[in-house]
């Protein structure tokens, strides 16, 4: 007899159906096909138990499984469920008239329990979008599952469980989860708050403006002088997450499997901070069995690389197309993946390899030439696409004994709530871009003309720093954010000054 059930793959952030046919004909054997990877081809040992466990056995038949379309390589353990219900069917263990309406997916364990699975978000919008009836899934993946509207979701606790329901013989208790109403109480205060940072108001604002016009930011000091505790605030003046963002990276941390039991959406924008030690591939994406990296995991939030000199140079490297194009895509004979990286980077660095060059009290033990040779792990066309260079110093003991509290970040994100209103307005109709950070060439000379006074004041900053072509677009979009902290409709000379001043880096004086 052949039946047919359903699963899906998952490629890239997306999923695809996958049909599985299972066939129990006279004979012996049991024959997989459908380019099925080691783990799919194990099922069989786990179906085999779970169901002595659950009160069935393997029909001493001939039994061929083909994973459809057979060009697309299936992996991991998900299709354990998906096959096992596929040979219950084709035995006439279970009714097999509604198993073609719904998705099912879940790993086996040996006493026949569900264990949760990766990508389960993707795979229930890609049910809805076949119009399936619904989706069966491990308990533990149900109300992931169930953020995605007109689609009835089943968690399961077991394989017995799965096939009562098919029987009619008992039900599944449906997962309903509002997703309006989950967003709006997963929108919690942020656990950092710049309220708790004192001093350090000149590094606040240009956090600040990076906030506003979604600019990547470094910071550079000794070591104590805040930078990791600044970087941890950054989410929490942040816009809120639209439901649609917050869709959107709750897919990618679903395919990454860091979907917890209790989590349906992820309402926070993400905050990442991958160690130096991190290889290209963990960060950008890819492998033997592509899986997103920090950069889209960070998607929609902040990517944070402390100590920036000590990452290896190759993979700093990688971080500069990604930066541009708000995309990784993973290129392999067979297929090509895609994963949205848009980011913004907040980095920090110590200003040379003891980390006191420029310190106001303590002496920097550095040998002559060093401090130019740390700063130069970081490459030129990487430090270019950073757009604000800010220069953090301790916080002097007498403002840490200061009684009372800093600006909050609520107060902070007003300010850039505001200023990000008057950036949608003006990228109404420019599609993807959402900030000045986005513009593109042509939008910058659009919106960020300049007075002759500012063309002036441009001309010698371009002169006495020498700056790129790249650091003079950044300069005239950072200050179009200023501007718009202020809302001026025009660039004034001292919001461009103001820019100008944050690109440290591009001084000479550093490392001489």
């Amino acid at each position: 007899m052949l039946i047919k059930t359903y699963g899906s793959a998952i490629l890239g952030v997306d999923a695809v159906t996958v049909t599985v046919e299972v066939n129990v004909t006279n004979g012996v054997g049991f024959n997989m096909v459908g380019l099925p990877d080691n783990a799919v081809k194990e099922s069989l040992q786990r179906i085999s138990s779970a169901f002595g466990e659950s009160g069935f056995r393997v029909p001493g038949k001939r039994i061929i499984v083909n994973l459809a379309p057979a060009d697309l390589k299936k992996e991991g353990t998900a299709y354990d469920l998906t096959i096992a219900v596929g040979i219950l069917g084709a035995n006439g263990d279970i009714r097999a008239d509604e198993l073609g309406h719904y998705v099912i997916m879940g790993e086996l364990g040996l006493d026949g329990s569900l264990r949760p699975i990766k990508g389960v978000l993707p795979i229930a919008i890609e049910a809805r979008r076949r119009q399936c009836k619904g989706i069966i899934v491990p308990a533990a993946n149900a109300r992931e599952a169930a953020i995605v509207n007109n689609l009835e979701v089943y968690g399961a606790e077991s394989l017995k469980q799965v096939a009562d329901f098919f029987n009619g013989t008992s039900a599944i208790p449906q997962t309903v989860v509002d997703t309006r109403a989950e967003f709006a109480r997963s929108l919690s205060g942020y656990e950092y708050d710049f309220a708790d940072v004192k001093g350090q108001e000149t590094v606040k604002r240009c956090l600040e403006i990076a906030a506003a016009g979604g600019h990547n930011a470094v910071m550079i000091g000794p070591p104590g002088s805040g930078k990791t505790m600044l970087a941890k605030r950054m989410p929490g003046i942040l816009p809120p997450l639209t439901l649609s963002e917050s869709l959107e990276t709750t897919q990618i941390h679903s395919v990454a499997g860091l979907m917890r039991k209790e989590d349906s959406l992820i309402a926070v924008r993400p905050f990442r901070s991958p160690h130096h030690t991190v290889s290209d591939v963990a960060l950008v994406g890819g492998g033997a069995n592509p899986k997103p990296g920090e950069i889209s995991l960070a998607h929609n939030g902040v990517l944070f690389l402390d100590e920036l000199p000590e990452f290896k140079r190759t993979v700093l490297e990688v971080l500069r197309q990604p930066m541009e194009e708000r995309r990784v895509t993973i290129s392999r004979a067979k297929m090509t993946i895609e994963y949205p990286a848009s980011f913004m980077l907040i980095a920090a660095m110590n200003p040379c390899p003891c980390g006191y060059y420029n310190h106001p009290t303590v002496e920097c033990t550095c040998p002559a030439g060093a401090v130019k040779r740390y700063l130069n792990k970081v490459s030129g066309p990487l430090m270019d696409r950073i757009d604000i260079h800010i220069e953090v110093t301790p916080v002097p003991v007498s403002r840490l004994n200061q009684e009372g509290r800093a600006e909050s970040s609520s107060a902070i994100r007003e300010r850039v709530l505001a200023a990000r209103a008057i950036q949608t307005e003006r990228f109404k109709g420019n599609p993807g871009v959402h900030c000045n950070a986005q513009m593109t060439s042509k939008l910058t000379r659009e919106h960020c003309a300049l007075s002759d006074e500012c063309r002036s004041i441009m001309e010698q900053a371009m002169n006495r720093l020498g700056l790129s072509a790249r650091a003079y677009d950044r300069i005239l979009r950072v200050s179009r954010t200023i501007a718009d902290l202020e809302a001026s409709p025009d660039i004034r000379p001292h919001h461009l000054q103001e820019a100008i001043t944050y690109r440290s880096l591009d001084r000479d004086s550093w490392g001489q």
